[in-house]
């Protein structure tokens, strides 16, 4: 059973920085992306950064909102993913979900962490 674990969730003030990992386990093969979804009360999941492999082509794909203050990187060899957040901003307050996905259309989440950043 593939069980991903989130860690480095928290309160932050704004501008300030947090870092998440992201760690599976189990038998998970063939990963073709990683990456972060968010979820804010009231609001639609949403992507916040994503690794995905087509062929020997890595994309890495930002929402808009991240504007250059995020930093998505993966450890493939360890089937780890993280995410270097800065300049925290109080509309980033919400639940950060860890995500997994294998060939051939297998989705993988993570119980979600909190973030939240106080004004």
């Amino acid at each position: 059973q593939v069980q991903l674990v989130e860690s480095g969730g928290g309160l932050v003030q704004a501008g300030g920085s947090l870092r998440l990992s992201c760690a599976a386990s189990g038998s998970i093969f063939s990963i073709n992306g990683m990456g972060w979804y968010r979820q804010a009360p009231g609001k639609q999941r949403e992507l916040v950064a994503t690794i995905t492999t087509h062929g020997s082509v890595n994309l890495v794909n930002y929402g808009d909102f991240v504007k250059g203050r995020f930093s998505i990187s993966r450890d493939t060899a360890k089937n780890t993913v993280s995410l270097q957040m800065n300049s925290l901003k109080p509309e980033d307050t919400a639940v950060y979900f860890c995500w997994f996905h294998s060939l051939p259309s297998y989705d993988y989440w993570g119980q979600g962490t909190q973030v939240t950043v106080s004004s």
